[in-house]
C-alpha cells in the first residue's frame, strides 16, 4: 500500500496466474466494471520482455536514445514518463506504486510480481498442466477458476468478471 495526501492507504491487489491463463483478458473486462462502481484503478503490469513504449523515428524516442535518463511525453489527453533503469538490480513494486498519483486512485491492480507479499487473486484454468498449489501463497485471498477446487479460499468463476469485480469491491471497502 502507498499513502495519498490525506494519509490514507491506497490498496494494492495482485492478479497472479500462469502464462496463458487470461490475466490480461480478465483485467480488460474488470476495469470498466470497477469504473462503473466509481472505483478509480491504476495498473502495474510486469513483463519479462525488453519493452519499449516509444517508437523509433519519433522525436521522444530519438531524444531518449540520445541519453536522457528520464523523458516525459505529454499531450492534452495523457502523459507518460519513461525512466531508464539499466542499473537497477530488480524492480521494486512499492517504488513503482509510489510513482502513481495516489489522490486520483482508489486501487492499484498488479499483473505479475507474483512473489510479492501483497493480497492476490490467483487465476487458474483446468488443463494448463500446472497445479493450483504452485501459485498459492499466504497472500492469496481468493481463486478465480473455471473448475471447483478443494480449498478453503473463496472461489470465483473466472468466466464471470462481474462476480470477480464484486468480490474486489467488497474486499476494497471491507
Amino acid at each position: 500500500m502507498i499513502r495519498n495526501s490525506n494519509n490514507t492507504m491506497l490498496p494494492i491487489l495482485g492478479i497472479t496466474a500462469y502464462s496463458g491463463t487470461g490475466k490480461t483478458t480478465l483485467l480488460k473486462q474488470m476495469i470498466p466494471l470497477l469504473r462503473q462502481q466509481n472505483i478509480r484503478v491504476g495498473l502495474i503490469k510486469h513483463t519479462h520482455h525488453n519493452m519499449d513504449v516509444d517508437q523509433p523515428g519519433k522525436d521522444s524516442y530519438e531524444l531518449r536514445k540520445a541519453g536522457a535518463n528520464q523523458t516525459l511525453v505529454a499531450s492534452q489527453q495523457r502523459w507518460a514518463l519513461m525512466t531508464e533503469t539499466p542499473d537497477l538490480p530488480q524492480l521494486d513494486l512499492y517504488y513503482l506504486a509510489s510513482r502513481f498519483d495516489a489522490d486520483s486512485l482508489d486501487l492499484i491492480l498488479v499483473e505479475g510480481f507474483k512473489q510479492e507479499p501483497i493480497p492476490k487473486i490467483a487465476l487458474y484454468r483446468d488443463g494448463l498442466n500446472h497445479s493450483i498449489d504452485e501459485i498459492l501463497d499466504p497472500y492469496v485471498i481468493a481463486i478465480a477458476s473455471d473448475i471447483t477446487l478443494a480449498t478453503p479460499l473463496p472461489q470465483l468463476d473466472i468466466n464471470q468478471p462481474d462476480k470477480v469485480t464484486t468480490f474486489i469491491a467488497e474486499w476494497l471497502y471491507q
